[in-house]
């Protein structure tokens, strides 16, 4: 199973996150990702908090032939077509994609790697805005390295979450 995270909490080309966001589902279908589920969408405050509008969130299974870079490269290029500007950390932004996981591959973050890509994402387990979406669409999901489902690395989190169901 492939899963990405898609999330803003700026407007975009499309308007505001609720509107854009599925477009970019779209555009990654376009660009050879087809989907084959999708959660709910979710409100969360950002993490870290701070003072910037609430993300809209939600998790994706897709089914490509792409492979694990050939997919980042896509999501990459559809953030940037969709105005994300890359800078400060956690910053505001119009689209965020993130490679959860791609089937059982692990693969450390490599810092020679102008790439960047670590599977499955080494904050996944740490997120209710990912866990929660995650759970609607394959709680039972297992993490490859910590060989936990989703519903029990939700159920871990400590409360309050900071996510509702939009």
């Amino acid at each position: 199973m492939i899963l990405i995270g898609i999330g803003g909490n700026l407007p975009g080309p499309f308007g505001p996150p609720r509107v854009g966001l599925p477009q970019a589902l779209k555009a990654l279908e376009e660009g050879g990702a087809r989907l084959a589920a999708c959660s709910p969408w979710y409100g969360a405050h950002a993490v870290p908090r701070s003072e910037q509008p609430d993300f809209v969130n939600a998790v994706a299974s897709i089914e490509t032939g792409l492979s694990p870079l050939d997919l980042l490269a896509l999501m990459q290029a559809v953030e940037v077509s969709f105005g994300r500007v890359r800078g400060t950390l956690n910053a505001p932004r119009t689209l965020d994609l993130d490679l959860l996981a791609y089937a059982d591959v692990c693969q450390a973050n490599d810092a020679n790697d102008a790439k960047n890509l670590e599977l499955p994402h080494p904050r996944l387990h740490l997120r209710a805005f990912v866990l929660r979406p995650l759970c609607d669409i394959a709680p039972d999901w297992r993490h490859p390295v910590l060989n936990q489902t989703a519903s029990a690395l939700l159920q871990a989190l400590p409360p309050p979450h900071g996510v509702w169901r939009l």
